[in-house]
């Protein structure tokens, strides 16, 4: 996630931007931000000279400067031996160089699997239920048992 190993849209020292910032790109940021920061399966990195004060959400975020709000980072948060950090961070993996400050939280989230994402959702609970409503003791089980369940039901 450094700036030089992809190309990155890029916000400059001089730039000020406030309102709701969102793309579909890695972005460096250098200048300043506020508002909100929105850049869901891309990268965020936050230079040296960079002052943001807005939540973000991103893949992953690299913080150089100075950032003023909560880290949502589906992947990485990399605070850097520079970094000035106040808020939350959300995510799977985190890394906090010696030197960096940081005032809040950490919230270490698991990679959400996809068996658990269909125990989830209530109408693949409730098709495999109507499904296998003839034999409910068969669908006592996990989640992955109500598979076979259903072909079972299916068959007869």
């Amino acid at each position: 996630m450094e700036p030089g190993t992809a190309e990155f849209a890029h916000i400059g020292k001089s730039v000020i931007i406030k309102g709701e910032l969102s793309g579909s790109e890695d972005l460096f940021v250098d200048g300043v931000v506020e508002g909100s920061v929105e850049l869901a399966g891309n990268n965020l990195v936050i230079g040296p000279n960079g002052k943001v004060r807005a939540n973000v959400n991103a893949k992953g975020v690299v913080v150089q400067g100075k950032l003023e709000g909560d880290i949502r980072a589906t992947e990485r948060a990399q605070l850097r031996s520079s970094a000035v950090v106040t808020g939350d961070i959300f995510t799977q993996h985190i890394s906090i160089e010696d030197g960096a400050y940081f005032k809040g939280k950490v919230d270490i989230q698991r990679e959400t699997k996809p068996a658990a994402r269909a125990e989830q959702k209530p109408e693949v609970k409730s098709a495999t239920a109507a499904a296998s409503s003839a034999s409910p003791a068969k669908t006592a089980g996990s989640a992955p048992a109500a598979v076979p369940v259903s072909t079972t039901v299916t068959k007869p």
